[in-house]
């Protein structure tokens, strides 16, 4: 009874130790997982992440006793069922997900076992003898016999995902030496301080984020300019439109500054303005003609000095 009572201790103890040193958790489901995966896991973990197992009662009861002093720790209660277990990380998130998803190894299909996806049989020579022919039949799975050897005459969808594996589709597939499913790790929940979500959220790229952050503010500013509701994304677009109102205004007036004075002017006397265009325009080009000269004289002294000969 004191082993027991210590042995709680201790797990308690590292459980609180682990969620007040780290700021994320991801709750994984470990269905059919080996102890070989659970070990090769740990080992590419290492020093990122703290993988930690226990009976779902006790995880509970612990987590309830928590909640006192961190009322967030509650948002993981709803999580703790089935057969899951925990990974503490101050990692990168998208790291350990997909190292937490990288491990998974193919199983041969068990008479019960629920299959997580369709399972096919391909089309072609199986190398088996027709005697085993009825065996494919009783399971519908069309056949013919072709150099002495059963083979399958298309591809066929055999079990269903969601479906439970027969007895005898286990036996067929033993048989064809087909692999269906592959187990590992899977990624119920993350929790990172004191928020819950799902690890389809990890997957969302920084420029994802942005082009749809930029459309929100496209949407707010569109629509605080239409109703006139002031937001900070349109206060730019307000201060421009007020002072197009301000110079249309001040134009049909006396009200004058310096800006709208040469603006007025601008727009009494344009042909002053189109006439002073082309005159600065002449002046930059007439100012480097000087130097474009430079190098023709250059060039016909250089050919003077070409009649002379070595001993004159």
């Amino acid at each position: 009874m004191g082993g027991k009572s210590a042995t709680k201790t201790a797990y308690f103890e590292k459980l609180k130790l682990l969620l007040d040193t780290h700021s994320s958790i991801f709750i994984v489901g470990i269905d059919n997982v080996s102890s070989q995966q659970m070990h090769e896991i740990r080992i590419a973990l290492r020093g990122e992440a703290t993988v930690l197992m226990g009976k779902n009662t006790m995880v509970r009861r612990a987590l309830k006793g928590f909640v006192a002093e961190n009322p967030e720790f509650e948002k993981l209660q709803p999580f703790v069922k089935g057969n899951i277990g925990f990974i503490f990380t101050n990692g990168d998130l998208k790291d350990i997900k997909e190292k937490i998803l990288a491990n998974r190894v193919a199983a041969p299909a068990k008479a019960g076992a629920v299959a997580p996806d369709d399972v096919w049989i391909p089309g072609g020579n199986t190398g088996m003898e027709p005697g085993k022919t009825a065996f494919f039949q009783a399971l519908g799975v069309p056949t013919k016999i072709a150099r002495g050897t059963i083979e399958i005459v298309s591809d066929l969808k055999l079990v269903e995902a969601g479906n439970k594996v027969g007895a005898s589709e286990a036996s067929l597939l033993n048989l064809l030496n087909i692999s269906p499913f592959t187990y590992g790790m899977t990624i119920a929940q993350v929790y990172q301080e004191g928020q819950v979500f799902g690890a389809d959220v990890l997957d969302i790229s920084e420029e994802q984020l942005l082009a749809t952050f930029s459309k929100a503010i496209s949407t707010i500013t569109a629509v605080s300019l239409a109703v006139s509701y002031p937001t900070l994304p349109a206060v730019i677009h307000n201060l421009v439109n007020g002072y197009k109102k301000v110079l249309a205004v001040a134009i049909e007036t006396d009200y004058s500054w310096p800006e709208i004075d040469e603006l007025k002017d601008r727009i009494a006397n344009p042909d002053a303005y189109a006439s002073a265009a082309p005159a600065a325009a002449a002046a930059t080009s007439g100012g480097d003609a000087p130097a474009a000269a430079a190098p023709a004289e250059e060039e016909e002294e250089s050919d003077d000095d070409m009649g002379f000969g070595l001993f004159d």
